[in-house]
């Protein structure tokens, strides 16, 4: 289970230490793709083969589907840490997120979200300070 928030730079290199919490459920690989909003999501594996079962059961014939598929999967890049526990994230991604240094990756229970600290602080700033609780309530939960 991923839970937290943690603050890391990028290095030079394009290299980012995951936080020593995280590790042990991605030492052996993960996926890291384009997020939904301007930030990059991180799959282990069995995340990953699940997402990708369930969109695959999906029609193709379908445009909505089809772009979504593109999304997803095109920028998807699998990756297996270093022994400091660091990951290579492809220019691509990190233009795609805004990551030039430092880097918040925020626990999601069973995923971890990568974003700039600059669009992680208007994210949290948004969530912390909205007071739709009709937005809430309307999630069912």
């Amino acid at each position: 289970m991923f839970l937290g928030e943690f603050t890391h730079s990028i290095d030079d290199k394009g290299r980012l230490t995951i936080p020593a919490k995280f590790r042990g459920e991605l030492a052996a690989g993960l996926v890291v793709t384009r997020g939904f909003d301007q930030n990059l999501v991180v799959y282990t594996l069995a995340g990953w083969k699940d997402l990708a079962a369930r969109i695959a059961a999906k029609p193709v014939t379908d445009p909505g589907m089809r772009a979504f598929r593109r999304r997803v999967f095109s920028g998807a890049v699998d990756l297996e840490p270093d022994r400091q526990g660091r990951i290579l994230i492809p220019d691509y991604l990190r233009d795609f997120a805004g990551i030039t240094n430092e880097v918040v990756i925020a626990g999601m229970f069973d995923y971890l979200e990568l974003w700039s600290s600059e669009a992680w602080a208007s994210e949290r700033e948004s969530v912390e300070n909205s007071s739709d609780a009709d937005r809430w309530a309307a999630l069912g939960i």
